[in-house]
């Protein structure tokens, strides 16, 4: 099944570029690296991969990385992008998050794990490509959610979403009132992160409901359990 997604890695060191190539491809990955921004964006100009590791410092640019990031979810929602770095401070996941990453992983991550979550980041980019004949369509409120679509109203005004925030959104919405935990929205959301990063999730969807409605206080946190949107 993974002969057709491709991988890109931004990486500049080699030796590790080249560790995390060699681990992809033998997962059946078709997999391209690039070692700065500038050689990256020229092959992203030509055809756009399924999924984008990315590293921060980018040989002479600190932020390399960030500015990629900004530049690619520009170009598409879909587009799974995961930053790789050492730099691994809750000010740098955070910004990454707020840029419109899925996921933030230190390059501690073993091998195993950043395969298993690239796998699972395809499975729901797969259900993202298969309609679902019910066309779901939720209305909670002032909100309206279709699922066939990936779309999000609020006061009828669309919410750009990556996939990621649509299926944390769907699954609270689902079950208004009922308290969502942490790892119920990674099940649902179908993708592998800790905490941390669930957390930097959700107040990113946050600030997108509030920049359209700054009396938004639908998602709400139950502190020790989780969150649930309160169906007003």
């Amino acid at each position: 099944m993974n002969v057709s997604k491709e991988i890109a890695i931004v990486e500049d060191d080699p030796i590790i570029g080249a560790n995390y190539l060699d681990a992809l491809k033998k997962q059946g990955f078709k997999v391209q690296l690039y070692a700065n921004r500038q050689t990256a964006m020229l092959a992203f100009k030509q055809n756009l991969p399924d999924l984008v590791l990315l590293d921060i410092g980018l040989e002479d640019e600190p932020d390399g990385g960030f500015e990629l990031c900004r530049t690619l979810r520009a170009q598409s929602a879909t587009l799974i992008l995961i930053f790789l770095t050492a730099r691994d401070s809750d000010l740098d996941t955070i910004s990454g998050l707020r840029l419109g990453a899925d996921d933030y992983l230190s390059k501690e991550v073993s091998i195993p794990n950043l395969c298993a979550r690239v796998s699972a980041f395809f499975r729901r980019l797969d259900a993202y490509q298969t309609p679902d004949l019910n066309n779901e369509i939720l209305h909670r409120g002032e909100l309206e959610l279709d699922k066939n679509r990936f779309s999000v109203k609020w006061q009828q005004q669309e919410i750009e979403l990556t996939l990621t925030e649509f299926w944390m959104i769907y699954a609270l919405v689902r079950y208004p009132g009922h308290v969502r935990s942490r790892e119920q929205l990674m099940q649902d959301a179908k993708i592998v992160v800790d905490d941390a990063t669930i957390t930097s999730h959700i107040k990113r969807i946050r600030n997108k409901f509030l920049a359209i409605d700054s009396s938004f206080t639908a998602i709400t946190t139950v502190y020790g359990m989780g969150y649930r949107w309160l169906h007003h």
